[in-house]
């Protein structure tokens, strides 16, 4: 998936992310997350409790063949809290205590540590502009685009790379889904803190020389952002990545100015104009 929109439409082979599930527990939403451990707690507490109500007598102070007792007595169990009302009575239901014991330190030791993990990866919020505008600058015709930091902290040592995604034939007729790298005025900055206009100049040496919007649609043409750097606060390298297809390329039009100067001389940046875009006469 990029942006939401999958990659492509996949078949002759099975992708079973049963296979992987730690991967698949850090990439799920909260939400799927917190419902998946919760189910799992459920069932297997319940799984258990089956196994406590096949002994009638084995739970002191239960009630005979109980399912709710049995489960809450798992609960008990499995989370340690030992109440001191329902209790282990006969040597099977000590041996499935033990048993479940066992599992449940294991459990809450791996829960726990998938938890951490998800709250420790670092990740990127860096904001960019939903369209991507060609415009003049300096007299030659320039593919730009925003980015902004969402965050208060700074990403040093900040690096984009922009790559043109298009189809094309070779010359011995055969479509291929090609990568061309397209160079920009600035691909580094020390400090990235507030915004970031990215511009690539479209002259004799751009691969997006002589292409039109309908050309470029045509061609299926993408571009791929994606933006590196180190987060201040992690210590950690961080990447944003981001999609403009060539339906969000706008031809002869600009991005209004966002930096103002207080009466005061401050600096003050309007985010509440980071999309905007004008048109401008075509040269």
């Amino acid at each position: 998936m990029i942006d939401g929109r999958p990659l492509a439409t996949v078949q002759g082979i099975k992708t079973k992310t049963w296979r992987d599930p730690y991967h698949l527990l850090l990439t799920v939403s909260w939400p799927v997350f917190l419902t998946f451990a919760g189910v799992a707690y459920f069932a297997v507490n319940a799984g258990f409790a089956l196994l406590y109500a096949m002994d009638l007598e084995g739970i002191t102070n239960a009630n005979p063949g109980s399912f709710w007792d049995a489960f809450f007595f798992s609960v008990q169990t499995s989370g340690t809290i030992g109440y001191g009302v329902l209790a282990p009575h006969s040597f099977y239901v000590n041996v499935i205590t033990a048993i479940e014991s066992f599992f449940g330190l294991l459990g809450f030791a791996l829960l726990a540590g998938l938890i951490f993990a998800r709250f420790a990866k670092p990740t990127a919020r860096i904001l960019f502009s939903r369209s991507a505008v060609v415009t003049e600058f300096e007299g030659v015709p320039t593919l730009m685009f925003r980015a902004a930091n969402e965050r208060g902290n700074q990403i040093l040592e900040a690096e984009v790379s922009l790559n043109l995604v298009h189809n094309t034939t070779t010359k011995e007729g055969a479509s291929i889904r090609r990568f061309e790298e397209l160079g920009v005025l600035r691909s580094r900055s020390p400090v990235f803190a507030l915004s970031w206009t990215v511009m690539h100049p479209i002259d004799a040496n751009s691969p997006l020389k002589g292409l039109d919007a309908a050309e470029l649609q045509r061609q299926f043409a993408e571009l791929t952002v994606i933006i590196s750097g180190i987060d201040q606060v992690f210590a950690q390298k961080i990447y944003a990545r981001h999609t403009y297809a060539a339906s969000d390329i706008l031809w002869d039009h600009q991005f209004p100015d966002i930096l103002f100067m207080q009466p005061d001389g401050t600096r003050m940046v309007d985010y509440g104009r980071f999309h905007d875009v004008q048109q401008v006469e075509a040269p």
